[in-house]
């Protein structure tokens, strides 16, 4: 799979650009500010219907104008599909196929699948539990497409269950509000044991066939590792069944879905008090750990406090390669983004990364410096500056 045309109309700082593009690898070099990060943040939008940089819509449509629209035309088994999204402010967005209106945007997703690495990347070891959460999210929309309408009821169900928290919790106790608000609690309580108990399987399973994937990656991008010394375990927000935790790789939704109904009963008096959904996946992490803890061996550290910063970025490097190396081995080769990561890695971290994924299908590189670029990486270069993209007539020429 590779895109072979990007087409931008109000997207970010562009009026309006056409960048025809191949398989291979192809690099967009330009000072910071001059818009080449725009150009990949668009593709891999296409892939999730979200960035990797801002957690709205607003930022992504040109100050003042009334819409912006990101047109590709994608490469699959030899055949070419145009995909389209329409991002409308204050209005829902629209996407296309072959200029057909897809009844919901959200079937776009899936279609094209990206993997980015990005100076972001830092925060899935540094950040909050809701960045790992994404992480695991992303991965798993693109790897299961229904998983987006899943997420999207789960979404709903919390916002509207944290709405009758507060209601119940502010009515006078035992009045007829309040008895309502809990009443109705009740059912989406239900909703959400259930949606709940589906994602939390679904990333129980991605979690246990992921980890052999960021050991080996981790082995590969860190000085002196072996494939040991990444882990991943997922943290729940309530004891996990003993069905369950026996077998995560196969987690049982029944046993998930009582065990979580359950747990929002012993709860529910911390929610009302505190009128907030305190049990669920919105509530879960993924640890990251590192190595062994040397007072004792049976114990791992975690990478958050314990890690150098070459470790936390080695680390980081780790689970990105290992989505594109679990996409890969499920099907088509993602397309590879990588935004402006070389700045941020020394010598030697460049030349890894760039052996590891030169034979993706489509690689896509953002730089400011053409020589942050590795050998490897060598192919069609862009020069992105003043609102316009223009081929370069050679690497060596940029």
């Amino acid at each position: 799979m590779h895109v072979s045309h990007l087409a931008l109309h109000n997207f970010r700082s562009y009026e309006l650009v056409d960048v025809p593009l191949g398989p291979g690898v192809t690099a967009f070099v330009g000072r910071n500010g001059q818009g080449k990060t725009n150009l990949v943040e668009a593709i891999d939008y296409l892939s999730r219907l979200s960035s990797h940089r801002v957690s709205s819509d607003a930022p992504l449509i040109r100050a003042g104008a009334p819409q912006a629209v990101v047109r590709a035309a994608v490469v699959k088994d030899g055949r070419t599909a145009v995909l389209e999204v329409e991002l409308n402010p204050g209005k829902s967005n629209r996407g296309r196929i072959n200029k057909s209106t897809l009844p919901r945007v959200r079937d776009l997703v899936g279609l094209v699948r990206t993997v980015v690495f990005s100076p972001e990347d830092l925060t899935l070891v540094k950040g909050d539990p809701g960045d790992r959460r994404r992480f695991l999210d992303d991965l798993l929309v693109l790897r299961a497409p229904r998983l987006a309408g899943t997420l999207s009821d789960l979404d709903r169900v919390l916002k509207q269950r944290a709405s009758l928290l507060k209601t119940a919790g502010h009515a006078r106790r035992g009045s007829s509000s309040q008895d309502a608000a809990l009443s109705t609690l009740d059912v989406w309580d239900a909703h959400l044991a259930r949606v709940g108990a589906e994602i939390l399987a679904e990333r129980l399973a991605l979690v246990e066939v992921l980890r052999p994937y960021v050991g080996a990656a981790y082995a590969t991008v860190a000085r002196g590792a072996t494939r040991d010394d990444a882990a991943l375990a997922y943290r729940s927000s309530f004891d996990l069944p003993g069905s369950v935790a026996a077998a995560p790789h196969r987690p049982d939704r029944g046993d998930l879905t009582e065990a979580l109904l359950a747990e929002l009963g012993r709860r529910r008096g911390d929610e009302l008090d505190r009128g907030v959904c305190l049990v669920g996946p919105h509530r879960d992490d993924l640890l990251l750990s590192l190595g062994r803890d040397p007072s004792d061996p049976t114990s791992r550290l975690p990478v958050k406090g314990y890690a150098s910063h070459g470790e936390s970025w080695s680390f980081a490097l780790a689970l990105r390669l290992a989505s594109f190396d679990l996409l890969r081995a499920e099907g088509d080769d993602p397309i590879l983004i990588l935004d402006d990561v070389f700045a941020e890695l020394d010598a030697e971290r460049r030349a890894q990364l760039a052996a590891l994924v030169a034979d993706a299908e489509q690689v896509l590189v953002t730089a400011a410096v053409a020589d942050d670029v590795p050998e490897a990486l060598r192919g069609a270069r862009y020069l992105v500056g003043g609102g316009e993209v223009t081929r370069a007539p050679d690497p060596e020429s940029v």
